[in-house]
């Protein structure tokens, strides 16, 4: 039988069960303060937080999780599928499967992989995923879960996080879409941009970047841009120190290197971009590339410089050399060429020629070259610039060049020197500086031609007009000593000829007069145009001194007592050596003329009684328009010669029937002296020439056919060129306007020389609407006495 305990065991027992007890109390009591604890963590979380127990009931749900479902939490403890609770939806949360202790395999499969292991906890995970099923339209949900461990690792449970990310993925896209559209913006503009870091290292460039400077963005990515010349880098820290300062960079003009090593000039403007706290995070550039903008400026204001310069190098081997140096400084080449062609040698000649090196410069002016010996008889053969950078094309051409010139070539640009529809020439730049030619300097180069081309070949002109002229000036010069010449040998054999014709005449007398009269009127009519004539040579050259005026009187004063002896032996005493001076004077001496103060009325009236018996025999009506104009001053023997010579002009063009207008009256501060004429008129080519003197207007002279003032009786052609002369020489103005007659259109066709005999003129309106020649002397007023 078994020994009951005793009372001291039974009260060692009871104590211990008490003190078990008050443990398990104490426990208990630590426990749900720890779960009030917990509570309140979870509950003071701002993500929504809920915890599922082993068997997957809610146990733990934060008032953010309340927000977030709109369920409360009454209503959800205890609840299982928790998932269906929130969403209406049946599927396992995530603290679900963790409570499972589901296999990754099975998280992958309801997450689509679209989810992490956490790098903090092991056994938590991190999913965010778009579910489309709920609210309206779909939510995106971000998820964590952990599980609850007890001290021996068992699980108790599991906390998942639950945020709804849909707003901010809605926002995320909206701003891809919008970097995408800006992006397609940048990709498409038109100038270079880049975005780097803070730290330099790129992280976009838009097509144009890598069009303008060669780099593409894959091989940029990352790296910092070799494009800054050695020479500008501590320029280009300063500007970069400046744009973190002040955050942007509107304008900076400076250069950049492209990746094939050419210098850009560019336009760099840049701002600093921050991130969402504000803090710098990149910069944005823009580049513009104006090496061509500068260039057409550089080019224009050379263009400018020289088109001012041009007219400062009339004579042509000037302006050739002028050019050369132009191209060779404009071009940036050791040499500049302008090469013309000699058409009618068909050479070439380098005319213009600037090189660094001053020996090769003057062999080149000294050196011809037939057309196919140079590049440049190509370029005027075919009007099209060449560029040749390499010369081995057309090996033996240069050889022969460069062994003329002695010069090393290495590369070329030639393009033509255009006049109008031909090619007069070339422009050549030789061995350019650095690179060789492109497009830019053909087009350069040929906006110089086009610039210089018209002054060039105006100086060729100009120099073959200097050189015509000087050889119609000798021939002027012989022809002023022939007229010279004739004046004065024509006056003592006229002299003689008029003396032994009176001398004939009354040896004649003696037979009968009809036998002989009319030799002796045609001789007289003859020898008195040739005197005329001579007179009006006279008047020509009477400005100049002659030697046979003086030869003669000196030769008298040295022999007067022998001729006067002689003289006296043959015809008896008296003044005859006086008598012979004084025809000397008068014949060969040079004589001075006096202005005279001459109402034209008067001289008008006077001179015209005195010339009608000489065309008395014309039908021709003469009218007068005289008005009171002021008096004219000047020599009262060369208005008679203008005015005879104007009325002779007049008449013998005018056909019977027809009449002339003779016109007094005032011009201005003036006086006009007008004759008008209703003849045949002179044609517009004649007209040009009608005063350079000894000029007709008809192709043949006969003098001795026709009597002065008949129609058409023709003239020397020398008295308009004597007029012109006397009004250089005495200060009054001519003026010729005519109208040719419609039916003599050419010089050669005739006029029957009466109006009724006229076909044209049937009408009865004569030439007087048809035709008109009308010459004008205008006298200026004489100058007031100082």
């Amino acid at each position: 039988m078994a020994q009951k305990p005793s009372y001291e065991a039974l009260q060692k027992k009871i104590d211990a069960l008490q003190k078990e007890v008050k443990r398990h109390r104490k426990r208990e009591d630590v426990y749900w303060r720890i779960q009030e604890r917990l509570t309140q963590i979870i509950d003071s979380i701002p993500i929504p937080t809920f915890v599922l127990d082993n068997d997957h009931n809610v146990i733990h749900y934060n008032p953010a999780m309340e927000n977030l479902t709109g369920i409360a939490r009454d209503e959800i403890y205890g609840t299982p599928n928790a998932w269906q609770a929130f969403y209406g939806a049946a599927r396992p949360t995530m603290a679900d499967l963790i409570v499972d202790g589901a296999p990754e395999q099975e998280i992958a499969r309801y997450y689509r992989g679209k989810y992490r292991k956490s790098a903090v906890k092991a056994g938590a995970y991190e999913a965010e995923d778009f579910f489309p099923d709920i609210g309206d339209g779909g939510r995106w949900l971000y998820f964590t879960a952990a599980p609850l461990l007890d001290s021996d690792g068992t699980v108790l449970g599991a906390l998942e996080t639950l945020q709804d990310t849909t707003e901010r993925r809605r926002a995320v896209q909206a701003s891809l879409k919008s970097e995408r559209r800006f992006r397609t913006f940048l990709d498409f503009a038109p100038y270079s941009i880049l975005v780097f870091s803070v730290d330099g290292l790129v992280s976009y460039l838009n097509p144009a970047f890598t069009e303008t400077f060669g780099w593409t963005l894959e091989e940029l990515r990352g790296k910092r841009i070799p494009y800054v010349p050695p020479e500008l880098e501590a320029e280009n820290r300063e500007h970069l120190r400046k744009l973190m300062e002040e955050k942007v960079i509107r304008r900076y003009e400076t250069r950049r290197l492209t990746k094939d090593g050419r210098s850009l000039d560019v336009v760099w403007r840049a701002s600093v971009y921050a991130d969402s706290s504000g803090e710098p995070a990149g910069v944005l550039v823009i580049l513009r590339d104006i090496t061509q903008v500068k260039r057409i400026a550089r080019n224009n204001e050379a263009m400018q410089r020289i088109s001012l310069a041009l007219p400062e190098y009339p004579e042509l081997y000037e302006l050739l050399d002028y050019v050369s140096g132009v191209i060779k400084e404009l071009m940036e080449t050791e040499g500049g060429l302008v090469i013309l062609l000699d058409e009618q040698r068909q050479e070439l000649i380098l005319r213009g020629a600037a090189y660094d090196d001053t020996a090769t410069q003057q062999r080149a002016k000294e050196t011809r070259f037939a057309v196919d010996e140079l590049v440049a008889g190509q370029v005027i053969r075919t009007g099209q610039p060449i560029i040749l950078n390499d010369i081995s094309g057309d090996f033996a051409i240069h050889v022969e060049r460069d062994k003329k010139l002695g010069y090393q070539t290495r590369n070329l640009l030639l393009v033509p020197l255009k006049s109008q529809e031909r090619t007069i020439g070339t422009l050549c730049a030789v061995n350019k500086k650095g690179s060789g030619f492109d497009q830019t300097d053909v087009d350069l180069l040929s906006m110089l031609a086009g610039t210089v081309v018209l002054s060039i070949e105006n100086a060729r002109f100009s120099a073959e007009i200097k050189k015509a002229y000087m050889e119609v000036s000798s021939l002027n010069r012989a022809k002023d000593k022939v007229i010279n010449h004739l004046s004065h040998e024509l006056k003592t054999p006229i002299a003689v000829l008029r003396t032994s014709l009176v001398t004939l005449e009354k040896r004649l007398q003696s037979l009968p007069q009809e036998s002989w009269q009319p030799t002796i009127d045609r001789s007289r009519r003859s020898l008195d145009r040739l005197l005329e004539m001579q007179y009006q040579v006279y008047d020509i050259i009477q400005h100049k001194t002659y030697k046979t005026r003086t030869v003669l009187s000196n030769l008298l004063d040295q022999c007067s007592d022998l001729l006067e002896a002689l003289i006296a032996e043959q015809i008896g005493e008296g003044p005859v050596v006086r008598q012979i001076r004084e025809y000397i004077d008068n014949t060969y001496g040079a004589r001075e003329l006096i202005a005279e103060i001459i109402d034209l009325n008067e001289f008008v009236n006077r001179r015209l009684e005195y010339l009608k018996p000489a065309f008395a025999h014309r039908e021709v009506e003469v009218i007068t328009r005289l008005n009171s104009p002021p008096p004219v001053s000047i020599p009262r023997e060369v208005l008679q010669k203008c005015f005879d010579g104007l009325l002779k002009n007049a008449i013998e063009n005018t056909p019977d029937e027809g009449r002339v207008e003779i016109l007094v009256g005032t011009k201005g501060p003036g006086t006009l002296l007008e004759v008008r004429d209703f003849g045949v008129g002179i044609t517009p080519e004649n007209q040009i020439r009608i005063f350079e003197g000894f000029f007709t207007t008809r192709v043949t002279m006969d003098y001795s056919s026709k009597k002065p003032y008949d129609f058409n009786a023709g003239g020397k052609g020398a008295d308009l060129l004597r007029m012109k002369i006397f009004s250089e020489r005495y200060g009054f103005d001519i003026e010729l306007k005519s109208l040719r007659c419609p039916s003599l259109s050419r010089d050669s066709d005739v006029c029957p020389g009466r109006i009724s005999a006229c076909p044209a003129c049937q009408s009865g309106d004569g030439c007087h609407r048809s035709a008109a020649t009308r010459i004008a002397l205008y006298f200026p007023l004489p100058a007031a006495p100082a």
